[in-house]
């Protein structure tokens, strides 16, 4: 049976690294794993060799739990490292306190202590504003940190950074969550290994992000210090995050990280968001384009720039974007592991017609 496709498949955009479709490695691994029957709820050998190839990535002793989505791998993550009256430490800017629909505190039930920050990351100075009052009955106890790697705003901590944001965190008893939705965004930026940004450094417990990066739908909650999370079995049905034919989940994530394709994606996604701001910054200086200025630098996939009022809505009329800040004309513009160059030049083309208008 034919089926016919809905959506114009030449339609590109910027809006989300989620808008771009499934790597065909890992369509055909979902394919592959399709075939005759397996145990469902993780018993599955897919499952198993993805058990494997974290170890590989992150080193002996570590336990992946495949989940659907990034929300449900933080919030479940989280509750996994918190007794009821823990509270979490995080970038006002985070996902988890910004775009997660408030799941972390009505779902996981925890409170959120929210720092600002000017580029989306945590210091240890900046924990401290929220590091406070332990054994203080009125005020929920902070005991985990909670960082993002690449940040909201498309930067990065450096393996360093970590490092002194775990210890200092480690010092005050507290425990350590890495969402990690574009986590190979940034070992590719960084060329590291995926683990420099997690055991090595001493975070605790990662949101493993694999959707964003060529998956249809695959993350993992990934547990470094076995004694830093509990109940994790129980609390991922609970939080409906326990796929029944989990073997199409494990397959994808083991097609992106068995070999290579995730630094490629990442480095390709990376370098598409390289291109279009150096486009942006040579029309600048010729003056084919005008009144563009970034808001953030461009450390991994996405770009972060201000528009002349009107531009963005022009501009949305073909090529789709979200606002980042409207309030001052701030929009975000992500590239993911199918952005093609003919986008970007299309795109830059689109920028100078727009602002030169």
């Amino acid at each position: 049976m034919s089926v016919t496709p809905l959506h114009d498949p030449n339609l590109r955009g910027f809006a989300s690294d989620n808008y771009s479709g499934i790597h065909p490695d890992v369509l055909a691994a979902i394919a592959a794993a399709n075939e005759g029957h397996q145990i469902s709820y993780g018993e599955d050998v897919y499952t198993t060799r993805l058990q494997e190839v974290m170890v590989d990535h992150f080193g002996e002793g570590v336990e992946a739990f495949p989940v659907f989505n990034g929300t449900g791998a933080n919030v479940t993550a989280l509750q996994s490292m918190l007794p009821r009256w823990g509270a979490v430490i995080t970038a006002a800017t985070a996902h988890i306190n910004v775009d997660e629909q408030g799941a972390p505190e009505r779902v996981g039930s925890m409170k959120l202590l929210t720092v600002p920050t000017e580029d989306g990351k945590l210091t240890p100075a900046l924990v401290d504003l929220q590091a406070w009052g332990w054994g203080d009955e009125h005020r929920a106890q902070p005991l985990v940190v909670s960082v993002t790697q690449s940040t909201e705003l498309g930067t990065l901590y450096t393996p360093d950074e970590l490092k002194a944001l775990c210890d200092h965190a480690h010092g005050h008893g507290m425990r350590v969550h890495l969402d990690g939705a574009r986590l190979a965004n940034a070992a590719a930026a960084l060329d590291v290994p995926l683990r420099a940004f997690a055991r090595d450094v001493g975070v605790d417990v990662l949101s493993f992000g694999g959707t964003k990066n060529g998956a249809m739908g695959a993350e993992a909650i990934v547990v470094l210090d076995p004694a830093a999370s509990t109940g994790l079995t129980y609390l991922r049905k609970l939080n409906m995050q326990l796929a029944s034919k989990m073997r199409f989940v494990s397959a994808q994530l083991v097609a992106l990280l068995e070999g290579d394709l995730w630094l490629r994606n990442a480095r390709h996604a990376n370098a598409m968001a390289q291109r279009l701001r150096t486009g942006v910054e040579k029309g600048l200086a010729n003056g084919s384009i005008r009144g563009v200025a970034f808001a953030q630098p461009t450390q991994s996939n996405g770009v972060f720039a201000t528009l002349p009022d009107g531009v963005a809505d022009r501009l949305r009329e073909a090529f789709r974007f979200y606002d980042w800040d409207a309030s001052r004309n701030e929009v975000r513009w992500m590239c993911s592991f199918d952005t093609t160059e003919a986008d970007i030049d299309a795109f830059l083309a689109a920028i100078a017609r727009e602002t030169a208008a």
